[in-house]
């Protein structure tokens, strides 16, 4: 046991270690060449804080070869990379990879430790590896939902700002300074961006597909159809304004229904991974059988199979469409 213990923790060291060489280290390192070219530490500490100097839009990760790859794989950098800019968390691509696969290996080595069971191990690794993109999906419907809640107002705001005679632009500039974030950093972006050039319709495109949500849709089309058919734009962001806010009405009705059922399924789907874990810990021969017997794995196989299978249908049956 003690043999055990002390290649755990000299393999958890090592992990630990290479993760501090490999992402801690060079990021750390930029940024103090960044204060120095600066000059001023406190005025370079606001520079790098609003991401303006820190966070080029193409960079994934902070280590050259990690930042090569990822910027050949497009097909699995992209995803990722929206993933992480829609969350509004303040890290690349390449370091939620690493700590992903740093959980991973913890993971395994932590489940193989406890259980004895290298099948059980390299089972956990996947769960463990996956909680870093669970936390940025969360940083991210976390974000949408601030958004939502304040996008109503940001449109009126530009409704009364039309009907006291200033543009367009102006009205989105207001909102990008009196409405706090994440909606006033959003048209912050589109302000900057239509303002060095880009023309209106495509700044307010690029809002719709960062902000992946339908008001951001109905906005942003209301707005290039007023634009191409004319019309009173005031009335119409009134209008909009309106909807959504009923909408979201709805939404909180809808999620205060059918909680019953979200917690129910979520009970339902982690009580048979929760349970077959504190049983390897408490009764691992009782356990073996399931791993060592060929008819053991054919119910672990169909349990899992059916546990997939009835999570998809209570997700289904709650996921109500307003």
């Amino acid at each position: 046991m003690v043999i055990v213990l002390v290649t755990f923790v000299i393999v958890l060291l090592i992990i630990l270690g290479a993760y501090f060489v490999f992402v801690v280290r060079p990021e750390g390192g930029e940024r103090s060449r960044l204060l120095m070219r600066v000059g001023r530490f406190r005025a370079a500490e606001q520079l790098v804080k609003s991401g303006d100097l820190e966070r080029p839009i193409d960079r994934l990760s902070d280590v050259q070869a990690l930042q090569s790859m990822l910027s050949r794989a497009k097909g699995l950098s992209g995803p990722l990379e929206r993933l992480v800019t829609q969350s509004g968390l303040n890290i690349t691509v390449g370091t939620l990879m690493m700590i992903s696969v740093l959980l991973a290996a913890l993971g395994y080595l932590v489940v193989n430790w406890f259980t004895s069971y290298t099948y059980v191990g390299m089972a956990a690794a996947p769960v463990f590896g996956s909680v870093p993109f669970l936390v940025v999906g969360t940083a991210r419907a976390k974000r949408f939902s601030q958004f939502e809640e304040q996008f109503p107002e940001a449109i009126a705001m530009m409704a009364r700002a039309l009907r006291a005679g200033h543009a367009f632009p102006t009205g989105i500039l207001m909102v990008a300074e009196e409405i706090p974030n994440p909606v006033g950093a959003e048209f912050k972006l589109v302000y900057d961006r239509q303002n060095f050039g880009m023309p209106l319709g495509d700044a307010l495109k690029s809002l719709a597909e960062r902000v992946s949500i339908l008001d951001a849709k109905f906005f942003a089309t209301a707005v290039m159809t007023q634009r191409e058919t004319g019309g009173n734009l005031s009335e119409v962001l009134d209008n909009l304004a309106a909807v959504i806010r009923e909408r979201f009405k709805v939404k909180r009705q809808v999620r205060a229904v059918s909680a019953h059922g979200r917690i129910t399924g979520l009970v339902l789907t982690g009580m048979p991974p929760t349970l077959a874990l504190i049983l390897s810990i408490v009764s691992p021969e009782q356990m073996k059988v399931m791993i060592t017997d060929p008819l053991g794995i054919r119910m672990l196989v169909a349990g899992v199979v059916m546990q997939v299978i009835g999570s998809l249908i209570v997700r289904k049956l709650v996921d109500i469409r307003y």
